[in-house]
């Protein structure tokens, strides 16, 4: 599938026939089985996700599972492995054959099927990323998630609560709160229905949240920091809100120092350390340096994912399977806010 130029998902997308890329150092080639739906695709189509910005045509999707059958240089070892990968460069992996990144790439967990293996690397990495090695969020705190019933907030909400944190879900109805009370969290806010600051504060006593995990950003982030504690995180995970393409400073620093919060920067980029200072000038932006996460610490998330998941604390939320052809309805209903979970595109 190809943004062959930028608008609606069912208007710029086409299915296309291309030869597989070869892969080279740090790559290796994967024949897909299923891939999934990221808010970051609707965000390319439309042509205002400047992290990942190729020129176009170019072949949409991040994430695949299937069966490595070509590798690079050095990466022989991947060979013949079911996997879940991540594409080459984030983009690619709505298609048969994907290029992918072997640093971002893992062994499907035991006792996952693919498509619950689909539904999981990238949210449950992420999540993990920003509340832990990012947020520091220990037990006995208050955690805000946001879009807690979308991929990457359900794995939030369940992480938190396996760290013994009190969790404050926000949903856009009731029939997403039913899914996300399922998961764990504690509180539950309709936003559409609610002022979920004013219920954040009520249910805190006044104090505030601890950390708010963001992957919306826009006006919710702004409205976030009503309800922030003394020395609470802010974990700037992500833009739903399709505000990234604003060149607008959504916090100042006087907004920080009189808030006296952090505002937390999450990226899920796993790279070798031994690459990081070459690419540190890879974003489309000058300022500031490009500062990924290195392969040990994913190697760090993803034992302790794997210990979660063995003992039953977390699960990929599967929101529904779509077959290949459908993929720009699928992304249409994403962006009209009709998803929860992740959704598989299957082959």
């Amino acid at each position: 599938w190809q943004v062959v130029r930028h608008g609606r998902p069912s208007e710029v997308l086409e299915l296309r026939d291309l030869e597989p890329a070869s892969p080279g150092p740090g790559q290796i080639l994967v024949l897909a089985r299923a891939s999934v739906l990221n808010y970051n695709e609707v965000d390319g189509c439309h042509g205002r996700y400047l992290t990942i910005n190729p020129p176009l045509p170019y072949t949409l999707g991040m994430e695949c599972v299937g069966e490595v059958v070509a590798t690079g240089p050095g990466e022989e070892r991947w060979l013949g492995r079911q996997v879940t990968a991540s594409s080459f460069g984030a983009f690619g992996a709505h298609a048969d054959m994907v290029l992918a990144s072997s640093a971002m790439t893992f062994d499907i967990p035991p006792g996952l099927t693919d498509i619950e293996a689909a539904a999981f690397f990238y949210p449950f990495h992420l999540a993990h990323l920003g509340l832990f090695e990012r947020g520091r969020v220990k037990a006995g705190e208050t955690v805000l998630v946001h879009a807690a019933a979308g991929g990457v907030g359900s794995a939030a909400v369940q992480l938190a609560v396996a760290a013994g944190a009190t969790v404050i879900a926000t949903v856009g109805s009731d029939e997403k709160a039913g899914l996300v009370h399922g998961l764990g969290a504690h509180h539950v806010v309709n936003y559409r229905a609610t002022d979920f600051a004013d219920a954040a504060l009520e249910i805190t006593g006044g104090k505030g949240v601890d950390a708010c995990f963001d992957g919306v950003g826009g006006e919710v982030m702004l409205q976030s920091l009503r309800c922030r504690a003394r020395g609470g995180r802010h974990l700037m995970a992500g833009f739903a809100s399709g505000i990234e393409a604003e060149e607008v400073a959504m916090v100042t620093g006087r907004m920080m120092c009189f808030g006296n919060f952090d505002l937390v920067g999450v990226i899920l980029a796993y790279t070798p350390p031994e690459i990081v200072g070459m690419i540190a000038g890879a974003s489309n932006m000058p300022v500031p340096r490009f500062n990924p996460p290195t392969t040990d610490i994913a190697l760090e998330v993803q034992e302790d994912l794997l210990s979660l998941l063995a003992a039953s604390a977390i699960r990929p939320v599967v929101g529904g399977e779509v077959p290949f052809e459908k993929l720009p309805q699928a992304l249409e209903a994403m962006e009209a806010r009709q998803t929860t979970g992740r959704v598989v595109l299957l082959r």
